[in-house]
């Protein structure tokens, strides 16, 4: 019956994903940093709510649910989601900067980018999909892997401390110079398509191409994400669920913090933290444990202090009368 319980979650999630699209975004508009707000609030309340599904299937079982390893209880299994949703959706953050350079480059207007994120998010649910079964099926078979996964999340985290605010030649991308060489790309965008037709020739268009990016960014994203959740469980159902909701509610997350970057200029500093520190977690695995209440507190007070020094650093700035003291 474990099947009916994935079924049943696939058929709910595409649901909101059409809800998303077709009737709560049907028509093309620029959404303000307010309304961007409101929608990632009522996708995080979606999120938790499901906890309560979440409860119910691992405490009692529901249509003869069977639960993945090395979760002992309803309320572990609440924990792990929530942990593995936050860790997902903090480390989103650094994948909207790249998006956001990617529309910049392209000059895509803000109406269309809803459409880019809308299918880029189909795309990644099943590429994270595919990675996550890839990566929970080598943790089962080579308990080694775990420390190959840590290693590859402290070189990330050293990448990323490295990189600080680098640009990305994003015109000199892999996924730009693909798009075109194999197939031709319209000059200007044209309206909301990704292909046109001209004179029997097919011509896909900027918005293509940003489509094409967003999708290989987020493999490249993935690449620290993945191994981060699989630290916290490798349960299946939750890894994948609470991927599948972070996922959900990036693009009103999106245009929050595209409307607020300059606010979160420290927070970065925080991803590199909690790269670290589910890093070393992995790597220590068979000497020392922590427990899933230590891991969520652990995240939840790296990315608290990253947004409150941000904040915190940008009302000075206003105050000294906007001057930035790293310049």
């Amino acid at each position: 019956m474990t099947g009916v319980v994935w079924g049943g979650f696939l058929a709910f999630f595409l649901t909101l994903l059409f809800l998303d699209l077709s009737v709560l975004h049907r028509e093309s508009a620029e959404l303000s940093v307010k309304q961007a707000l409101f929608w990632t609030s009522v996708w995080v309340s979606v999120a938790l709510s499901f906890t309560l599904v979440v409860y119910g299937l691992y405490e009692h079982r529901w249509l003869g649910f069977e639960p993945g390893p090395g979760v002992g209880s309803g309320a572990d299994a609440v924990v792990l989601f929530v942990t593995g949703y936050l860790l997902e959706w903090s480390l989103s953050v650094d994948n909207i900067f790249v998006i956001a350079l990617i529309f910049a480059y392209l000059r895509i207007p803000t109406q269309y980018q809803y459409r880019v994120l809308f299918w880029g998010i189909v795309g990644a649910i099943v590429l994270r999909g595919l990675m996550i079964a890839a990566g929970t099926t080598l943790l089962h078979r080579f308990d080694w892997m775990f420390y190959v996964f840590g290693a590859i999340l402290l070189l990330s985290a050293l990448r990323m401390l490295r990189n600080g605010d680098d640009a990305h030649d994003v015109g000199n991308s892999f996924p730009a110079r693909l798009v075109r060489r194999f197939i031709p790309v319209t000059p200007e965008l044209e309206r909301a398509r990704f292909f046109v037709r001209r004179e029997g020739k097919l011509f896909a268009t900027p918005l293509f191409v940003a489509l094409v990016m967003v999708e290989l960014t987020d493999v490249v994203f993935a690449v620290d994400s993945i191994p981060a959740i699989l630290a916290v469980t490798r349960d299946p159902f939750l890894v994948f669920t609470s991927n599948a909701f972070a996922i959900l509610g990036l693009r009103s997350l999106y245009f929050a913090v595209a409307g607020l970057m300059a606010m979160f200029r420290y927070l970065r500093y925080s991803l590199v933290l909690i790269l670290a520190f589910v890093g070393m977690k992995m790597l220590l695995v068979s000497t020392y444990h922590v427990s899933n209440l230590v891991s969520l507190a652990i995240i939840l007070g790296t990315l608290g202090a990253g947004i409150l020094a941000s904040i915190w650093a940008t009302r000075r700035d206003a105050r000294n009368g906007g001057e930035d003291p790293r310049a």
